[in-house]
């Protein structure tokens, strides 16, 4: 009786903390693939899509608050329409694995005191928003800094957002 008990309890432990600990490993690979310039890994760990999409809704947020809900029959609503269709096509081509790459490493640079900036050294936060998404901050918060948002997506965590 106690035994199975003990076995089964350590074996939820085990699993915890290795769920807890898993997305800290993906931040060591993010990190190991900007070191390492290995595009093919940084693409394998984001979500390319998903960046894009994060992207877009920013963009029609703040579109949609300095002009308005979108009338489409007005011509601020027509501009608005056709700027977001445009916007598509705009982030698909500005929003690639090198431009990735990049940003990480522009943010990294930029709140590092180090002589050599490393990803992971920049980190001042790193912790779960919910058991399917993790969030991680670069910088200091009263120093305007970026974050990197993690979500688990088809068993894997995916870099899903970057907002400088």
């Amino acid at each position: 009786g106690t035994t199975v008990m003990k076995l089964l309890f350590s074996l939820i432990l085990v699993a915890l903390l290795a769920y807890v600990a898993w997305p800290y490993y993906e931040v060591y690979r993010i990190d190991d693939a900007l070191g390492k310039n290995d595009l093919t890994a940084l693409s394998e760990l984001a979500d390319l899509e998903a960046i894009r999409n994060n992207y877009k809704d920013r963009l029609t947020k703040s579109m949609t608050r300095m002009t308005g809900p979108a009338d489409t029959n007005s011509p601020m609503g027509w501009l608005q329409h056709n700027l977001t269709r445009l916007g598509d096509s705009a982030l698909e081509q500005a929003i690639t694995v090198e431009w990735l790459r990049d940003t990480l490493k522009q943010a990294a640079i930029r709140v590092s005191t180090q002589q050599t900036p490393y990803f992971i050294g920049s980190i001042s936060f790193a912790f779960f928003e919910s058991l399917d998404s993790f969030l991680i901050r670069l910088g200091r918060i009263d120093e305007s800094p970026s974050y990197v948002r993690l979500q688990l997506r088809d068993k894997a965590w995916r870099i899903t957002d970057i907002v400088e």
